[in-house]
């Protein structure tokens, strides 16, 4: 009950309950700290393309490749030394066709090539785009060369130009297709909002069609059954299963009745619901979400800057390799094998494949995740997230429900415990303090029949007292007992010992029974520790709760460490210190009184975006409340770094083999490579990249596969799990 201690029950039992501040009878929840800013990485475009607009790159790309392809079949087909590679010879009057398409293929098809390589040039940051601008532009001027007799006949390239340049807007508009698709978990969460509301009118009652864009907090909003959610709100009338597998990942529809909130984009599956707009707009939780993708679409990446690197130093690498090929030919063999080989070596050199391999990889696994319900902020929490040994929960809200219920119960009245739980409710009921609500909830559940209560009353670290079926009834702590002049009741030690808040309910001045209330551990908590064990990484707990408390839930999950009656500034510390430790701390937490320590850890792991506080210090954001889907986070970043390791050695390698092959390394035993399978392996190279991370689509990131699935590591079990 982090942030919410007993209050007017008066639970001394537990002491240091949240920030250690007392509440009154309508205390409500107090844990309103912000969030340490998270700054956002800067993220270097890849070269040529912006990180945004990836639509229009594609349609641009598309209608490029389609169009010089149609054009490039007249110049392969007219070109003079396609004809004689072939053996068949061109008609007479047709030999301008090939230059004349050429050129338009160069300068039209080659504009976003030779635009990019301006741009590295003038910003001396040289890449790919720079190599691929200096191979079409050395094709083309030796192509005329040749065509103007100017250079030896067997320089014309006109076939290989329109090759190079067809092959590199298919490579293009694959990569611009595969990082829009990054985009699409965005148009999916667009396409959740109905295009119209239904609001009613508070006067007639009646439900009039409304833009979305209309409604006002207060509003009332009648959603009809397999009717999407427009805004966010609190159901007040109605009840429904509610589909909310697109904003949390969970794949059941949730019951939802009054009092409940509902998010915009989910549907009500099979009832129909009357809400009170709660947020509107920009406010609500879709569209946190929809900020928070698209700043992990636009953060950048260390294992992404690594291969920008690495393609600038292709660039020079290249650039070398052509300046040494053309001196080594031209004294070893002739000016025309030098101009050949030099070609060659700078179009196969174009380090395309290297510059997809990674960021590739990268936002395909942001769009994976995005869809289970994992949000990746930021991109480098992403990569770190594989080599975390340490995971920190906060205990409330996270590893807990968040919220008290009612554990136990004991009666020495003769109408048993069904009868103390309904004299107990009847005079909670006027209560809104959690500790009220959750016995009503459970009269609720048991289907007891609640009385009414009459003349309530409350008073602060004491109790509630009403007037039911005629006799005084009271309900609250110790100090309910001490003003009582009466005892606890034998049966409640242990639950004091195991940390519940114990609350006596005595009938005309004598105690009848008590009910023990505590927060409950969520189900999913005991295997997603097991799992994380599994995998070889240690599990502490922290909270402000009081040693008792935090020691209990630590007990019932096997947790290896726990941080009680910390404050809330001084989590941060403690996750500081595990990593002074040499250890890599993940945390994990609702988001609201663990900001700084969420900033603090190596990754920030806030556990429901639907808060406010979630989008402000973790670089990963779970969408539902599932505490297995940290497993999910370390699958994910441990597939997408292998598929990084096989893209960069797939690309790399195949350059440091390509490049000294292109410049004739092999000449001596009479194997030169040829400029057009240069091109084609160059293209093999960039698709074999894209498809292998395309295979990151298939990952499954269900919480409970993934939790199940995991087996014992035994490599990276630490000492504290093994000694267990």
């Amino acid at each position: 009950m982090n942030g919410h201690e007993a209050g007017h029950h008066g639970h001394a039992g537990t002491a240091a309950h949240g920030d250690h501040r007392q509440h009154d009878e309508h205390a409500e929840h107090s844990d309103n700290s912000g969030h340490a800013g998270h700054g956002s990485h800067g993220s270097q475009s890849h070269a040529g393309h912006g990180a945004g607009g990836h639509a229009d790159h594609v349609a641009q790309f598309r209608r490029l490749f389609w169009f010089n392809l149609v054009l490039a079949v007249p110049v392969v087909a007219f070109s003079g030394a396609f004809a004689h590679l072939i053996g068949y010879h061109l008609p007479g009057g047709v030999g301008w066709i090939a230059p004349v398409l050429g050129t338009v293929m160069y300068v039209w098809g080659g504009r976003p090539f030779l635009t990019g390589g301006w741009d590295e040039l003038r910003k001396r940051q040289p890449g790919m785009m720079l190599l691929i601008s200096l191979g079409i532009t050395v094709a083309f001027l030796s192509s005329w060369g040749a065509t103007l007799s100017i250079l030896d006949s067997g320089l014309e390239f006109w076939w290989e130009l329109a090759l190079l340049v067809v092959i590199m807007l298919l490579g293009h508009w694959i990569e611009m297709r595969s990082l829009a698709g990054t985009t699409s978990a965005l148009e999916s969460l667009a396409s959740l909002l109905p295009d119209e509301a239904e609001r009613v009118d508070p006067d007639t009652g009646e439900a009039t069609a409304v833009d979305p864009a209309d409604l006002s907090v207060g509003d009332v909003v009648l959603v009809r059954p397999g009717g999407g959610v427009p805004v966010d709100g609190a159901v007040i009338d109605g009840s429904a299963h509610v589909d909310e597998s697109m904003i949390t990942g969970e794949s059941r529809p949730v019951r939802r009745g009054v009092g409940d909130t509902v998010v915009a984009g989910t549907v009500a599956t099979d009832s129909g619901l009357r809400l009170r707009v709660t947020a509107t707009g920009d406010d609500t939780a879709l569209s946190g979400i929809r900020r928070l993708v698209e700043e992990a679409q636009g953060s950048s990446s260390r294992a992404q800057r690594i291969a920008d690197r690495a393609a600038a130093l292709l660039f020079w690498f290249a650039l070398g390799a052509a300046v040494l090929t053309a001196i080594a030919w031209a004294v070893a063999g002739s000016g025309d094998d030098a101009v050949v080989r030099v070609i060659t070596v700078l179009v196969i050199a174009c380090p395309h494949a290297l510059g997809l391999a990674i960021p590739l990889v990268v936002a395909i696994a942001t769009e994976r995740a995005a869809r289970a319900g994992v949000l990746v902020k930021d991109r480098l929490a992403l990569e770190r997230m594989r080599s975390v040994d340490v995971v920190v929960f906060d205990k409330t809200g996270t590893l807990t429900e968040g919220e008290p219920e009612v554990t136990g119960l004991i009666a020495v009245d003769e109408g048993g415990e069904q009868r103390v739980l309904a004299l107990a409710a009847a005079a909670e009921s006027p209560s809104e303090h959690p500790l009220a609500r959750a016995i009503v909830r459970r009269a609720e559940a048991d289907g007891v029949a609640v009385p009414g209560a009459a003349e309530f009353s409350s008073s602060p670290a004491v109790g509630v007292t009403a007037l039911v079926d005629g006799a005084e009834v009271r309900v609250g702590g110790p100090h309910l007992l001490g003003e009582a002049g009466r005892d606890p009741l034998d049966g409640t030690r242990r639950w004091r010992d195991h940390g519940d808040t114990v609350l006596h309910v005595l009938r005309g001045g004598e105690v009848i029974g008590a009910i023990a209330v505590a927060d409950a551990v969520r189900p999913q908590s005991q295997p997603a520790v097991d799992a994380l064990h599994r995998a070889g990484v240690e599990v502490v707990m922290i909270t402000g709760d009081a040693e008792s408390v935090a020691r209990s839930v630590a007990d019932d999950l096997g947790i290896d460490g726990v941080f009680a009656g910390v404050r809330p500034e001084d989590k941060a510390a403690r996750v500081k210190g595990l990593q002074d430790d040499g250890r890599v701390v993940a945390m994990v937490g609702d988001g609201v009184n663990d900001a700084p320590a969420l900033a603090q850890a190596d990754v920030g792991i806030a556990i429901g975006a639907g808060t406010d506080v979630a989008i402000g210090s973790a670089g990963v954001v779970l969408a539902g409340d599932d505490p297995r889907a940290v497993l999910s986070v370390i699958a994910l970043s441990r597939a997408g770094y292998r598929k990084m390791k096989q893209n960069l050695w797939w690309a790399a390698g195949y350059n440091l083999v390509s490049v000294p092959l292109a410049a004739g390394v092999l000449a001596p035993i009479g194997f030169t490579m040829p400029m057009s399978v240069g091109a084609v392996l160059m293209s093999l190279s960039t698709v074999v990249v894209a498809l292998n991370a395309q295979l990151l689509r298939r990952l499954d990131l269900d919480p409970a596969t993934v939790a199940g699935a995991v087996r014992a590591d035994e490599e990276r079990v630490p000492a504290a799990v093994a000694a267990r």
